[in-house]
């Protein structure tokens, strides 16, 4: 008979061993659905604000990639050398004609959708320093992925007409390295005005703070294909402990935007009804851990996150035992391991790494 075992179960696990300060987000803990992202606005609501003027300052703390250097999104090349640099402080728009000079405060979530509010108008968490000729492009259009390019920036961002399921219209597209900041700033702004947007008005992404269908499934895809970086988490950790003292949820866990807005998302146990031992668990980052079943009950095993990314595989003869190193700069937090028999699954286990 096929179990579903406790969602509660797993993201208790994984808040023990998380990152963010201890037990901020205990109040959520076993919640799916509406219920979780009640539970995430009533802790994340409330902020301190700062003036808009003050976000300029702000980006020294958030944005700053290094020697003033501006870590902007729209003209970053990850692996290769950005087409121009910015520097805090000294370039900021301002005029422009072109890209490369200067840059400005982006609003992920375009002013326009929440009618220019205070709160959400100086809210770090979806405001980023970009250049202003991009920005201008970008304008209130929704995110999404192009199909036809009418402009396409120096790192290869690119305006046109959509081709994800379910809108057709002009959209502003990032590039792949940054679609998932991009999605759970949106994210953090559904969540963080639920219930505060009588006076927003809507788009073709929003009504009010409530994200359309067809733009939520791509932000979760955005969020899973584009992983949480470390850029992200410092800037998280930045907003939380200098200025607004409020976190973006998704970023500490990003598998809370499937538990709250995909209703099919769950972990179940399925036909194998054999024990499986895992040991350690609790495991230490860079320990061995061993899979323990009967012969021939499985005859691979993956280690996913929970987002189901595969993490690591291991295959062989489940001769009773599965033998695997984890990463010593594995991430810490809750895992699922997926037990296989010619390319079917036949179990899921938990895994919490500490």
């Amino acid at each position: 008979m096929k179990k579903v075992f406790s969602l509660f179960i797993c993201l208790t696990f994984a808040l023990m061993v998380s990152a963010q300060p201890a037990n901020y987000y205990n109040s959520a803990n076993g919640l799916t659905g509406n219920p979780l992202k009640v539970a995430l606005h009533n802790i994340i609501k409330g902020h301190t604000s700062i003036s808009y003027s003050q976000l300029w300052n702000a980006f020294w703390g958030t944005d700053n990639k290094g020697n003033g250097v501006v870590w902007d999104m729209y003209s970053d090349r990850p692996n290769g050398t950005p087409p121009y640099t910015y520097y805090l402080g000294q370039d900021q728009c301002g005029n422009y004609s072109g890209e490369g000079d200067c840059y400005n405060r982006e609003h992920s979530w375009p002013q326009s959708w929440f009618n220019d509010q205070t709160t959400p108008r100086s809210d770090l968490h979806h405001i980023f320093p970009v250049d202003g000729f991009v920005n201008g492009k970008r304008a209130n259009y929704p995110f999404g992925e192009v199909r036809s390019a009418s402009w396409t920036s120096q790192n290869g961002s690119k305006l046109g007409t959509c081709k994800t399921t379910g809108y057709s219209g002009i959209v502003f597209e990032p590039i792949d390295e940054y679609k998932g900041d991009f999605a759970r700033a949106l994210m953090y702004m559904s969540v963080r005005y639920y219930g505060e947007d009588s006076n927003w008005g809507s788009s073709d992404m929003t009504n009010k703070a409530e994200i359309l269908p067809w733009a939520i499934n791509m932000l979760m895809r955005w969020n899973e294909q584009d992983p949480v970086s470390q850029k992200e988490r410092d800037r998280n950790n930045a907003i939380y402990n200098d200025y607004q003292h409020n976190r973006n949820p998704f970023v500490d866990h990003p598998e809370y935007a499937r538990m709250i807005w995909d209703p099919t998302w769950s972990i179940e146990d399925s036909l194998l009804e054999e024990p499986v031992y895992l040991f350690p668990n609790p495991i230490e980052r860079g320990q061995t851990l061993h899979v323990s079943g009967n012969q021939n009950a499985f005859d691979a095993l993956v280690v996913c996150d929970l987002c189901g990314h595969t993490l690591m595989k291991a295959t062989g003869n489940a001769i009773g035992d599965f033998v695997m190193t984890l990463p010593s700069d594995l991430s810490q937090g809750c895992y699922i391991v997926k037990l296989m028999r010619n390319g079917t699954v036949v179990k899921y286990e938990k895994l919490l790494v500490k």
